[in-house]
């Protein structure tokens, strides 16, 4: 059954209630089902406080500017539950102001359905009208081969691997770097 969704922009209004959705979804993270899609151990479900202060922070700062963010929420047409998300954020150092960091999430019940694909086409659509944005860029758990199939299909391309980044619950991790050129160089 497809899912029927809308996408907004995540307002500052709408924080603690995606702040929920995304301890739950962090609550999949290594799961069975899911395996793992965040360096973090199994049953760390909680988005850390800091670095939601910093994401709810980011909402309200001027693109281009240290620590801006912009996030996108798919919503149930039926009921407005939130099915999924991405955003946009400063890359973290200096002099790259060109570039941009994507993070994504569905929820177990709307995957497999396109919404992945929606969601990061708004976004790319977003960045493309931005001046001064060329980039998009992601890592992605070496283990996660359903997300780096939607990137590959998205246009991002593997820039490099760093495997063994990470050690978890027993188990060693690999992260993938890809990116994605918003427009033909010198447009």
């Amino acid at each position: 059954m497809q899912v029927d969704y809308r996408i907004e922009a995540l307002s500052a209004e709408q924080f603690p209630e995606f702040l929920a959705y995304l301890n739950a979804h962090l609550a999949e993270n290594g799961g069975p089902e899911t395996g793992y899609f965040q360096p973090q151990p199994r049953g760390q479900a909680e988005f850390p406080p800091e670095r939601a202060a910093a994401f709810e922070r980011g909402l309200s700062i001027a693109l281009g500017q240290t620590g801006w963010r912009r996030a996108w929420l798919a919503r149930s047409t039926a009921d407005r539950a939130i099915l999924g998300h991405v955003d946009l954020r400063a890359y973290p150092l200096p002099h790259a102001e060109h570039r941009a960091q994507l993070g994504m999430g569905v929820h177990a019940s709307a995957r497999r359905q396109g919404l992945g694909q929606a969601l990061i086409a708004h976004a790319h659509d977003w960045a493309r009208q931005q001046e001064g944005l060329e980039w998009i860029d992601l890592q992605v758990l070496s283990s996660n081969p359903s997300a780096q199939r939607l990137y590959l299909r998205m246009g991002f391309v593997i820039c490099g691997e760093r495997a063994d980044l990470f050690r978890i619950d027993g188990q060693r991790l690999g992260e993938l770097s890809m990116s994605l050129r918003l427009r033909p160089h010198g447009d």
